[in-house]
């Protein structure tokens, strides 16, 4: 492991850590926390801003840094993520969470790919990356993808800039909506609404405080988590059947992404409740920094300029699949509830 002993890779790491830590700083602030923006979300803009409005490069002796938090330091915090998991709170949520979770990440996803690959005729990788955002759990989904796709860095930029655009609407609109009548729930469905069909987890949580009701912030939160759960599945099946093709089978022997299982076994492990709450919550805290790591080096590393050149259709492929959660996601609580 040269980079390893590299001087400038320690120097590298120092300069994304120091800069996470200002945008975890930035993240605090009111303004943000009412936009809904997470710590992950405000890492990649800060890279991105950095690198295109300032025209900050790093040195190219950095290159091997940046390389390691977004694939590495990435996978590795993946794994932690099930941290965040445990499968009481799914007995908890009952069938209805189980159902609604499944049936809208395999719709979505698979209405996004058909949609993406062939009506849009939209690269294939940006088309994945974008579904799965949509589908599952927003950046953290583009990021654990783009740890099994290996694609370029302003790919999973121009997803993860679709997560920040529809995401950051819906967490407005769907209290909204619900409050004036025009969506008519339940407490019950509000929830498996507002956590089956919104893209972050933050943007989760945003929405399902505006109503001021524990049941729906409670629920909403575990419907959510039960999405994210289906990430490592989902990952094992994108590296089998999608990303296998002719082009990249001389490239992986290994179509199975080790840190999906590893994924699975670390929620497995904490619905054993073997470590205290106190080391869980540290752990997610630390955890989502180094999320946000990957977040910063993804950014730094991102040209607007390729971004630009793919064009409207991305925004366009998660604009279909945004007014899909909205109505599809509502006719499937709807017909659950008949």
């Amino acid at each position: 492991m040269k980079k390893f002993k590299e001087k400038n890779f320690y120097f590298g790491i120092f300069t994304i850590f120091i800069l996470t830590l200002f945008a975890n700083y930035i993240s605090q602030f009111d303004f943000f926390n009412k936009l809904g923006l997470s710590l992950l979300i405000i890492s990649i803009l800060i890279g991105m801003i950095i690198t295109n409005i300032f025209k900050i490069r790093l040195p190219q002796s950095f290159d091997s840094a940046i390389a390691f938090c977004t694939k590495e330091l990435l996978r590795m915090a993946i794994v932690f993520y099930g941290f965040r998991l445990t499968f009481h709170e799914i007995l908890d949520i009952g069938l209805n969470g189980i159902v609604v979770s499944f049936l809208i990440v395999l719709t979505t996803f698979v209405l996004g790919y058909f949609i993406g690959t062939k009506v849009l005729k939209l690269d294939k990788e940006i088309t994945i990356l974008t579904s799965a955002g949509s589908a599952i759990c927003g950046a953290a989904a583009v990021l654990a993808t783009e740890g099994a796709l290996r694609n370029k860095a302003y790919k999973s930029a121009i997803a993860v800039s679709t997560v920040v655009l529809f995401g950051t609407i819906a967490m407005f609109l769907y209290p909204y909506l619900i409050k004036i009548g025009l969506i008519d729930l339940s407490d019950e469905q509000t929830a498996l609404y507002i956590g089956g069909t919104l893209h972050e987890v933050a943007h989760v949580v945003a929405a399902a405080n505006g109503f001021e009701n524990e049941l729906i912030e409670e629920n909403s939160v575990v419907v959510k988590m039960l999405r994210v759960m289906l990430l490592a599945p989902f990952l094992i099946v994108v590296s089998l059947f999608l990303i296998n093709t002719k082009e990249k089978k001389e490239e992986s022997k290994v179509v199975i992404p080790w840190f999906a299982l590893f994924f699975i076994l670390v929620a497995v492990f904490n619905s054993f409740n073997f470590l205290a709450k106190e080391v869980v919550i540290t752990i997610n805290e630390i955890d989502t920094f180094l999320l946000s790591m990957a977040m910063m080096a993804l950014g730094l590393k991102t040209d607007l300029k390729s971004i630009k050149q793919t064009g409207f259709k991305p925004i366009l492929l998660a604009l279909i699949l945004f007014v899909w959660l909205i109505f599809g996601g509502l006719f499937i609580i709807k017909m659950l509830s008949l």
